[in-house]
């Protein structure tokens, strides 16, 4: 499935913060653990690996569950909204998103749901959440991409600002000791293959809105400003969470 290679790569990108994350929200003492879009499994798969607490998982996607299970075959997978969980009150320990909040038409609904399945004096977390507003180009010659990348986001239905609201849904959501903050921002060059597959994610989110020769061109722009060692990429990623 082509997303599993994006989800990976995602969570290669907050593998040390999920470690930060999940000691200062108590998975050591956790029982059970909630996976709000899990979508393929990407997180559960390293979650599940080794003795943890139960893990469940939920998405829209079957076809994503049905990898998320030969991936995490422990993890005790549901298809079902994150809006709607088909939980009861107070079932988890620690519930978390990843990536997924963006994606979602009501996010305080999504929350809401997300801290009525928690038990008091539990853990409700989003692990990472961009904010596209604040995307920092170099050189300036390709800010286009983030100019277009944004407004392609708007067009899915995702909010490519969700990052710096983070801190409001969470008070609102009536979450109390919620600590947020960013992802931190080191510069690499990523793998010639890591290259293709961003370029392969943004090409797919700009067909037929933004001409393929313009983005051939700014490709090639890339690639000579990331051999003078000239390349910035940088979108805040934010992280929150509270507790119950």
């Amino acid at each position: 499935m082509p997303d599993h290679a994006r989800y990976r790569q995602q969570a290669r990108w907050t593998e040390s913060l999920r470690s930060y994350l999940f000691d200062k929200t108590g998975w050591a003492s956790a029982r059970r653990v909630l996976d709000l879009g899990c979508g393929t499994g990407a997180l559960l798969e390293a979650l599940t690996a080794h003795q943890a607490p139960t893990c469940h998982g939920v998405d829209l996607s079957l076809e994503a569950l049905e990898q998320a299970g030969r991936l995490a075959p422990r993890a005790r997978l549901l298809c079902a909204d994150g809006a709607a969980l088909p939980y009861p009150a107070a079932t988890f320990d620690l519930v978390f998103c990843h990536f997924v909040l963006l994606w979602v038409a009501d996010p305080r609904a999504v929350l809401a749901e997300m801290r009525r399945v928690t038990r008091p004096g539990g853990a409700v977390l989003a692990l990472a959440e961009p904010d596209y507003g604040g995307r920092i180009d170099a050189p300036e010659s390709l800010a286009a991409l983030g100019r277009w990348q944004a407004s392609a986001l708007r067009e899915r239905g995702a909010d490519p600002q969700i990052g710096r609201k983070l801190a409001g849904l969470f008070a609102r959501a009536g979450l109390h000791s919620v600590e947020t903050g960013v992802l931190g921002g080191e510069w690499s060059h990523s793998t010639p293959g890591e290259w293709e597959q961003e370029w392969a994610v943004l090409e797919a989110d700009l067909a037929g809105k933004v001409p393929l020769g313009d983005l051939h061109k700014l490709k090639a722009l890339e690639a000579e400003a990331r051999q003078r060692g000239e390349r910035v990429l940088f979108v805040p990623t934010f992280f929150a969470w509270g507790r119950v």
